[in-house]
């Protein structure tokens, strides 16, 4: 038996290091999640710094930004795991892929971020019933340097927010071929699909704009730590200390409501915001189109960052040529921005 645990063992270790391995050849492949992975690095070590401090100059602007500090790892790894992820294959199950990892991730940094302002802003109001007394001339060179290391992320991810990168990869949805269904109540359906291909929308940048809020939030911490750090260093105010820090919680509340709000509607499956204005001219123009009657049971949803997928029902006349109706709605869709469009023909009695 010895030996044979020993050779599972090396088994083991050798799959391990062989994950270990392809994580780490994803992590460095793409841009995003190097910066990702190298900030996570630099955030960790400073954190640690940042609670040795706060806990010997007794400075809750300084605990509760390392704390944030701790959770912003914790929305950068969960970033990291969302970039990667999104890189896998569609198979059977997930014959979408893995695109909407960068939507949950969006969704947790946010709640993280969430967390983070009620629990400063509780431990400020306490402190500011009853301030205590702060070192604060040990305050200033600590928060100074956890602005710089904040501003690196700032620098590096502000591109990453600001314009999104093709996380994705290319997967086909297509069913080429038209199948009718003959029904009881005397209708016949076409389905028609066009290909989808995520690497042409912005797969990472719900996770960036995530990571990004997370360093801003981080930023405004230190800045929150310096001012106070100034104002009890010269006009003797140890209450700035709180007083900084409840507006740290607020700013973090506010910057974070729209990555929560977007993340659940996507999560919701609501009609993308940005094709409310455009789906009703898209129904007048198939409408008009020649033997088209009405358009039915339309539905259209996110399925990562500007990738809208869709179908919906045509009534049609039975003279209708279907090549020329499917091809001239799904050239109405695609320019609407609609990725990928399934159109059902269903023939109208006579």
């Amino acid at each position: 038996m010895l030996p044979l645990s020993h050779k599972d063992s090396r088994g083991l270790g050798s799959r391990i290091k062989e994950k270990v391995l392809s994580w780490k050849r994803l992590i460095f492949s793409d841009k995003n999640s190097r910066n990702l992975f190298l900030f996570l690095i630099l955030n960790l070590s400073f954190a640690f710094v940042e609670l040795t401090y706060g806990i010997w100059t007794n400075s809750l602007g300084l605990i509760s930004d390392s704390f944030h500090m701790f959770f912003d790892c914790t929305g950068l790894v969960a970033g990291l795991a969302a970039s990667v992820i999104t890189k896998w294959r569609a198979n059977e199950r997930f014959s979408y892929g893995y695109v909407r990892a960068e939507v949950l991730a969006g969704f947790v940094n946010g709640l993280f971020l969430l967390f983070i302002a009620f629990f400063i802003m509780s431990e400020a109001v306490e402190r500011a019933i009853e301030p205590p007394e702060v070192k604060h001339e040990r305050l200033f060179v600590v928060s100074v340097l956890g602005l710089l290391v904040n501003l690196v992320g700032v620098y590096a991810f502000q591109h990453g927010h600001g314009h999104s990168h093709g996380g994705g990869h290319g997967h086909s949805h297509g069913d080429s071929h038209g199948h009718s269904h003959n029904h009881g109540h005397g209708h016949s359906h076409d389905h028609h699909d066009i290909e989808i291909d995520g690497s042409q929308g912005g797969g990472n940048s719900q996770i960036m704009k995530g990571v990004f809020l997370h360093i801003l939030a981080d930023t405004l911490g230190s800045v929150g730590v310096i001012i106070s750090a100034v104002l009890m260093q010269m006009f003797g105010w140890m209450i700035a200390d709180p007083i900084c820090s409840m507006f740290i919680a607020v700013l973090i509340a506010l910057s974070v409501l729209s990555l929560i709000s977007e993340s659940v509607t996507i999560l919701m499956q609501r009609q993308p915001a940005a094709l409310d204005h455009v789906l009703p001219q898209c129904y007048n123009k198939i409408t008009q189109l020649a033997g088209v009657y009405s358009v039915q049971e339309p539905h259209f949803w996110t399925l990562c960052s500007d990738i809208y997928v869709g179908c919906l029902k045509l009534e049609v006349a039975r003279t209708v040529d279907p090549k020329y109706v499917v091809a001239h709605t799904q050239m109405i869709f695609q320019a609407a921005g609609v990725k990928q469009l399934t159109v059902q023909l269903d023939y109208a009695p006579m």
